[in-house]
């Protein structure tokens, strides 16, 4: 039997925070006592790591990330090893990634492509949501069959006419599937029709350049489509999980919705919070690095978007990474912002950024860690086996030094791709160590972990319902 304590830290989770050691058997958590009580001090162990002076948080759970994400005719550069390897270096044990059914074949034959692409690769635990892309009566009771299995949660697209789109008759069908199956209905919520129209409009008018990525995908089609997404699950009578909210309009209707005691809720993710149509705009085509869907917005949007999270109008941050490079893959979109692959790298970044974030006041440290861990955990089925750190959940834990500096920059990341999305961004606060399943994979920031060491993970039904 493995016995490892962590001694002398401050133990945050999203309810408290306390001056505690931690005991570890196993790969799962087995007390959390006062520091330095008679109890903990006699604790036996194989290893004690001392953590004075360091924050001990829950490792992060990351709800939304692409690994080897098929896009515009190429694929996201990070594999399941790649990816959750910076995942780990960045605080997160683990992820929620996306498998995607392919137009006119079953749910389970993708399925079973992103369990082959994951198996024995990844570093850090993973489960796996299942995108909808064909809404039939084959794939409705295949729906059913994968709850039972674990995946608890399907993702559905407003956007991506001819690709993913799915109309208001498939998504209501899917959602009264999952009002009875108790599965959660995820929306990528923009409305890909009108998109589609201003997209045609601007190339015609020789608009071109990446900047023109974000002006066409409207704040008001997002709030729209966010209305109605909200109103095709009240006639269904199913919950409903907005991804990647980015502007002030789509709160709103999501707080609108809240107020009424809907079970409705929102992500957002790091590029929102911390990036703006600035970026989009940069020269030489350099805006392409920073084009994704939804789009970044204009500055004055994100401070909406930190009230939403204070208020629990919002209650998760992701990443939604699916990072392309530079070389080669954003180029592809050279005299056509609408060739440019959607997507962003993210995953090794959003625990140091929301740390920042305490610091700059924007949320306190228990909310820092319901955002990245705890609700995340909730949302998904995965609580109390992850999110916290409480006896009997797995020792998935981050030794965090919240003093340290650094600079984030494509130099030092980790994620396989040709730029930092944060270039030169100072950050105070630090992973330093990082258990995963009371398996040491980061050791005073030296990667001790391996691909295989990570496990699928089946997850149970939405724990906000």
């Amino acid at each position: 039997m493995s016995r490892t304590v962590i001694r002398g830290g401050l133990v945050i989770t999203a309810a408290d925070e306390t001056h505690a050691d931690v005991l570890i058997e196993d790969g799962r958590v087995v007390a959390v006592a006062a520091a330095g009580s008679d109890y903990a001090q006699g604790w036996t162990a194989t290893e004690t790591i001392d953590a004075t002076g360091k924050y001990v948080i829950p490792g992060g759970v990351d709800a939304h990330t692409h690994m080897d994400f098929p896009f515009g005719g190429t694929f996201s550069s990070d594999t399941f090893e790649t990816g959750t390897r910076a995942a780990a270096w960045g605080g997160t044990t683990t992820l929620v990634d996306f498998a995607v059914q392919t137009r006119g074949h079953a749910l389970r034959e993708g399925l079973d492509q992103w369990h082959a692409k994951a198996d024995a690769q990844c570093a850090i635990d993973y489960g796996f949501h299942m995108i909808l892309s064909d809404v039939n009566e084959h794939t409705l009771k295949e729906m059913d069959l994968l709850v039972e299995e674990g995946i608890t949660s399907f993702k559905l697209f407003m956007a991506y006419p001819g690709v993913m789109y799915s109309d208001d008759g498939q998504i209501l069908r899917a959602m009264q599937r999952t009002a009875d199956n108790g599965a959660l209905t995820m929306m990528h919520a923009e409305n890909g029709i009108a998109i589609d129209v201003l997209v045609e409009q601007a190339l015609a008018a020789g608009r071109s350049d990446p900047r023109y990525h974000g002006e066409v995908r409207k704040v008001v089609l997002e709030a729209e489509a966010t209305h109605r997404a909200i109103q095709l699950a009240r006639v269904a009578g199913a919950p409903l999980y907005v991804v990647h909210v980015s502007a002030d309009e789509a709160v709103a209707e999501l707080a609108a919705a809240r107020d009424k005691d809907l079970p409705v809720f929102g992500e957002t993710c790091p590029q929102y919070l911390f990036l703006s149509t600035d970026n989009l705009a940069e020269p030489d085509f350099g805006g392409a690095k920073y084009v994704c869907s939804t789009p970044l917005r204009p500055r004055e949007h994100q401070e909406v978007l930190w009230r939403g999270l204070r208020t629990n109008d919002l209650q998760v941050v992701s990443t939604d990474h699916c990072p392309f490079c530079f070389v080669g893959q954003k180029e592809l979109g050279r005299g056509d912002f609408s060739k440019i692959p959607n997507g962003m790298p993210g995953v090794e970044h959003r625990m140091d950024l929301l740390h920042q974030a305490v610091l700059d006041g924007h949320i306190s440290r228990r909310r820092w860690i319901e955002l990245a861990a705890a609700a995340p955990a909730r949302m998904f089925g995965l609580y109390p086996k992850k999110g916290t750190i409480a006896p009997g959940s797995d020792a998935d834990i981050v030794l965090y030094d919240p003093t340290a500096e650094h600079t984030l920059s494509v130099d030092t990341h980790h994620m396989n791709v040709d730029y930092s999305a944060y270039e030169g961004k100072r950050i105070t606060g630090q992973v330093e160590t990082v258990l995963s399943r009371g398996e040491t994979v980061l050791r005073r920031r030296e990667f001790t972990g391996r691909a295989g060491h990570g496990q699928y993970t089946p997850r149970g039904v939405c724990q906000y319902l």
